[in-house]
């Protein structure tokens, strides 16, 4: 992978990460525009830069990060079951991103779900509050995202709207939700590879590119969420 290579890929990755659109499904899609060999390290890396947009989340944001125990728990409450099924099917998750077909076709499923989301789940009540009960079915929905080709923003979204949240107070939980879940997936795929006969060498190799990686993905990512929030409340899903 070159350096011009990892910018690109790192673009997708921040533009799609917190849009409804399955960042995973393009950088797949990207890859394969730029006839990259799906490697072991150009996997980790698509992983990886997901840390520049978890920094993304925490710097908008970090206000909302300095709050109660209360807040903390909602979170690890809706990442639990991502984090169970993530471990256990780890490896089958990693044979369906060779498939193009499944990205494809959870890509134009995911298409059309948008076009009705606003129709079938935008029904807010007056409360608002995330409870346990609400984070915990957001958590399940967030395990259809294990799917390459299938948004974990959408599926986290449509979770809180399924839970009669507001368009906003479900986007800004799914990026909330997003730290955790990635830090934990970015983690584990570096221990995968670091434990590999010649993993440690090969991201010592490309240390450069993991580093530009991550600040192109968080940069971009900061505009996408600026940009995402405001249209989403406008306009809704369907454009």
């Amino acid at each position: 992978m070159g350096i011009w290579e990892a910018i690109i890929i790192a673009i997708v990755e921040g533009l799609t990460e917190f849009l409804p659109v399955s960042s995973t499904g393009h950088m797949i899609i990207a890859q394969g525009l730029l006839g990259m060999e799906s490697t072991e390290f150009v996997k980790a890396f698509t992983v990886n830069i997901q840390f520049g947009a978890i920094l993304s989340v925490i710097v908008l944001y970090w206000k909302r990060f300095f709050q109660t125990v209360d807040f903390y728990i909602k979170l690890l409450i809706a990442f639990i079951p991502a984090g169970i099924i993530g471990f256990l099917a780890s490896d089958y998750i990693d044979a369906m991103l060779e498939s193009v077909f499944v990205v494809a076709l959870m890509l134009v499923l995911g298409g059309v779900l948008m076009l009705g989301v606003d129709k079938w789940f935008n029904k807010p009540t007056e409360n608002q509050e995330m409870n346990w009960k609400r984070a915990l079915k957001v958590g399940f929905f967030q395990c259809i995202a294990m799917i390459p080709g299938v948004s974990r923003s959408m599926a986290t979204i449509v979770g809180g709207m399924s839970q009669k949240l507001s368009r906003k107070t479900a986007a800004e939980f799914s990026f909330f939700l997003a730290v955790p879940t990635m830090f934990a997936a970015t983690a584990y795929k570096l221990l995968k590879l670091v434990l590999e006969p010649g993993g440690l060498a090969i991201l010592n190799e490309n240390a450069g590119i993991l580093v530009i990686g991550n600040v192109v993905a968080f940069v971009v990512a900061l505009l996408a969420i600026k940009f995402f929030i405001g249209f989403v409340t406008k306009y809704g899903f369907k454009a």
